[in-house]
């Protein structure tokens, strides 16, 4: 499948389009190399390093998705590698006095 295809099924992309542009851009990594062609062939156990809002993500593909589905469907198809860890500031018990 081609991976400017597969971002938009995986809803990684709100377009096709934009999936296109941005493979083309250079922004995503396919098993750590650099992609710049959009119909880059990607497979079943291929690592993906996607540029999010937050940061960047790193997802395996753990089956090719037949199209684009509601999201629960498209999060069953891949597992994400670099899970974040809850900030450690916020989880910290804020123990303040009490009527200060």
């Amino acid at each position: 499948m081609r991976v400017d295809k597969l971002l938009w099924y995986l809803r990684l992309a709100p377009s096709r389009t934009l999936a296109h542009d941005w493979v083309a851009e250079g922004h995503f990594r396919l098993n750590g190399k650099r992609i710049e062609k959009p119909s880059a062939a990607v497979a079943v156990g291929d690592i993906l390093t996607v540029p999010a809002r937050s940061g960047v993500r790193v997802i395996k593909l753990i089956t090719v998705p037949e199209r684009r589905g509601p999201a629960p469907e498209a999060l069953a198809c891949y597992h994400t590698l670099d899970e974040r860890v809850a900030n450690p500031i916020a989880a910290q018990n804020n123990t303040t006095p009490q009527g200060t």
